[in-house]
């Protein structure tokens, strides 16, 4: 909603509202009449005047709304955002039900990245004038960025409702269904914002990824085309462009996009993994090889590359090497399976600072309930729930009750996931190796693939000096813990598995490489075995 637009709107209803708000000793009628001129001027063309007349009433009076709300408009037509934020803002603590002040205002927020007060703000805009577009468009914009998609569709279908010649409406419904599951139907919104002949913006690279996600990719392609002719520095069309020249395999195509690509984004891990694998099918074997050194220079995560980089030494008749990187990639990609299947563990780690607070403030049961909470429509119950709080209050050094929750999950429900492994865990730092293999062989007898405690038996027995227990736990439980990968390490080397241990001690640089102690140790374990070389290796490749 313009601001200019806003201004000549702005009528007698602003001045029985300003004749409403007035206070202090100066008569109302004074106050409506200033602020009619200030208003006066401001519709016919003089900003300047009305900006110095709307002060004046402010001076007196800074608690009065209607010349805020008409300051944040006159500064909002100046180009001033961020200053006329402030003002609607302020505005709306003494007019908290006024639908413009509730718009600008949920606008601005949206724009400075403040989504959940934006959301707020224009549902209560939208319960205020319930047949005004613009609004909904806002409000589906809010609802999205909040994660509220199914609402977003329906606000943005009341906007298109309320408006139906509205081809920006229309583009952003299209927009809004891709994002779900009816891409098929946003296409459709899509199109016929296209077939309006408005210049929309990014209209063509909506259409493009529309088509994209529908595997047309011709008409995907020719799309972004047309969307990177027009803004050559849009980074995402360029992007996508040459994701679908790759699908295509269009390779020489792909690869001047992604060289172009690497212009705005230069070292980018992405984009230059694309890259060594368009010079790999172009049969540039060499230059290939040098890209994908330089993604594992910025990125070691990426086993990707180890793939490319087999299939390179392999054209280049370097079997050995090919055979390596083979080797890791193979080794990586079993590691990622276990990373990935870890879901509950990162929904965890967004409540763990919070919960730590609580538990500190002997506020257990909140902290249970903010796990449950967090876990909501998932299979998680009370006996989850304390082994978290559980498990906590061990790191915490509070061991009576971290074992005390503990057992308390196992009361509630025996085969509860992690309350033997955490105990053991406990045990295992104690030094009880007995006892702690005792928990972890509870957790398997429950579980056979529980992953955690399959590593920790590995613990245990590569602490028992039994290389090849240890060995046989530890490298089925896939961990990315670099000490315990470091452990495997050392239990090849003490079984004479040379080879499966330099591969581990790549993979161990891998995930351990910022930590600077664990380094050194890990480089020391492959001096006292011999392998100076690769030891030199991954000293030049950890962080400084």
């Amino acid at each position: 909603m313009a601001a200019a637009a806003l201004i000549a709107g702005f009528t007698a209803g602003a001045c029985l509202t300003a004749r409403a708000q007035s206070a202090g000793s100066a008569p109302p009628q004074a106050i409506a009449q200033q602020f009619h001129h200030a208003l006066d001027l401001a519709q016919h063309g003089n900003p300047q005047g009305a900006m110095h007349a709307v002060e004046g009433i402010l001076e007196k009076y800074p608690r009065y709304a209607p010349a805020l709300k008409l300051k944040g408009m006159l500064l909002e037509d100046a180009g001033q955002s961020a200053e006329a934020g402030a003002a609607f803002e302020e505005a709306l603590k003494f007019a908290p039900n006024d639908p413009d002040l509730l718009f600008e205002t949920g606008v601005y927020k949206l724009q400075t990245g403040k989504n959940e007060e934006a959301l707020k703000l224009l549902e209560h805009c939208a319960k205020q004038q319930p047949r005004d577009g613009d609004t909904f468009f806002y409000l589906a914009q809010a609802y999205h960025l909040n994660g509220h998609d199914d609402e977003a569709i329906r606000a943005i279908a009341r906007s298109a409702q309320l408006e139906p010649d509205n081809a920006t409406v229309w583009q952003k419904y299209g927009e809004l269904l891709c994002t779900g599951s009816d891409c098929a139907q946003g296409l459709r919104w899509l199109e016929k914002a296209q077939q309006m002949g408005a210049k929309l913006p990014g209209l063509d690279y909506d259409i493009g990824a529309a088509d994209y996600k529908l595997m047309d990719l011709a008409g995907a392609e020719q799309s972004l085309a047309r969307a990177v002719a027009a803004h050559p520095d849009d980074v995402n069309a360029l992007d996508l462009l040459a994701a679908v020249e790759i699908k295509l395999s269009n390779w020489q195509a792909a690869k001047d996009h992604y060289a172009r690509l690497l212009t705005f984004k230069p070292n980018d891990a992405d984009t230059l993994l694309a890259l060594g694998h368009c010079q790999l099918e172009l049969k540039d074997y060499a230059t290939a090889v040098d890209t994908m050194q330089h993604v594992l220079q910025l990125d070691p995560e990426r086993f990707l590359a180890h793939f490319y980089l087999s299939r390179a030494y392999a054209a280049m008749g370097k079997a050995k090497e090919a055979q390596h990187e083979a080797a890791l990639h193979q080794l990586m990609m079993s590691q990622a399976t276990f990373v990935g299947s870890s879901e509950s563990e990162a929904r965890e780690s967004a409540i763990i600072d919070q919960a730590r607070k609580l538990l500190a403030q002997h506020r257990k049961d909140e902290a249970r309930q903010l796990y449950l909470d967090r876990f909501k429509g998932t299979t998680a119950e009370a006996a989850d729930s304390y082994v978290f709080v559980g498990k906590l209050e061990l790191y915490m050094g509070d061991s009576t009750q971290g074992l005390k929750d503990l057992h308390q999950s196992l009361e509630l429900d025996p085969h509860v996931h992690g309350a033997h492994t955490y105990e053991g865990i406990y045990e295992l730092k104690l030094g009880d190796l007995n006892r702690a293999e005792t928990e972890f062989q509870a957790e398997l007898a429950n579980d056979p693939s529980y992953q955690a405690a399959i590593a920790e038996m590995g613990e245990v027995r590569y602490h028992q000096q039994r290389w090849e227990e240890a060995a046989s736990y530890l490298a089925k439980s896939k961990t990315v813990t670099p000490e315990l990968i470091f452990m495997l390490c050392d239990a090849y080397f003490h079984l004479n598995r040379q080879s499966d241990a330099d591969l581990n001690a790549e993979t161990a640089a891998v995930y351990g490489r910022n930590d600077q102690r664990f380094m050194r140790g890990l480089i020391d374990l492959l001096m006292r075995n011999g392998q100076s070389e690769l030891a030199d290796r991954l000293t030049a490749g950890a962080a400084p």
